[in-house]
């Protein structure tokens, strides 16, 4: 019997996404098919040494620049460091966590790399691993996602018996 291959899913060019795991809601992602791993933005990332020896990275995501902001600092003790390339060519040395992202009603548990993107326009970025088997970019559009987000909550709040 053939197994029958998943639907996937049309997102735009940018997307707003959320991380239920992570408190944070409506964090807009840009969506590039050339980057390999998803990157998150945060700062004042440590390494630090529990008194049981245990490794664990502590972070805060995003900065107080960003109206998603909510002031607090993350505790990872499952986490990766790697040689990661930047989009400028330089490979930098990032941590890597994993975490739960709800994109196109869709909830993914996929890897994010932890970098300062404070430069940059938009503090998320999803990259191939999140998008294969899931996906397909159109370019042409965008938050395709917090469209249909919206339209299911509108259609959840609108009485049974009330015209559309």
């Amino acid at each position: 019997m053939k197994k029958e291959k998943p639907v996937k899913s049309i997102i735009g060019r940018r997307e707003m996404v959320d991380f239920p795991e992570l408190e944070l809601f409506e964090i807009e992602a840009k969506v590039d098919t050339g980057a390999y791993t998803s990157s998150i933005h945060c700062n004042n990332i440590k390494e630090v040494e529990l008194p049981d020896g245990q490794k664990v990275i502590h972070f805060e995501l995003l900065d107080e620049n960003h109206p998603g902001y909510n002031h607090k600092a993350f505790q990872f003790t499952d986490f990766d460091l790697r040689c990661v390339k930047s989009s400028f060519g330089d490979v930098q040395e990032r941590y890597v966590i994993s975490t739960k992202i709800l994109i196109n009603g869709q909830e993914v548990e996929t890897e994010f790399s932890l970098s300062d993107r404070s430069d940059l326009k938009y503090p998320v970025l999803l990259g191939r691993t999140l998008l294969r088997k899931r996906f397909i970019v159109d370019v042409s559009k965008k938050n395709l996602s917090l469209k249909a987000k919206n339209k299911t909550k509108k259609r959840s709040n609108t009485p049974k018996n009330s015209p559309l």
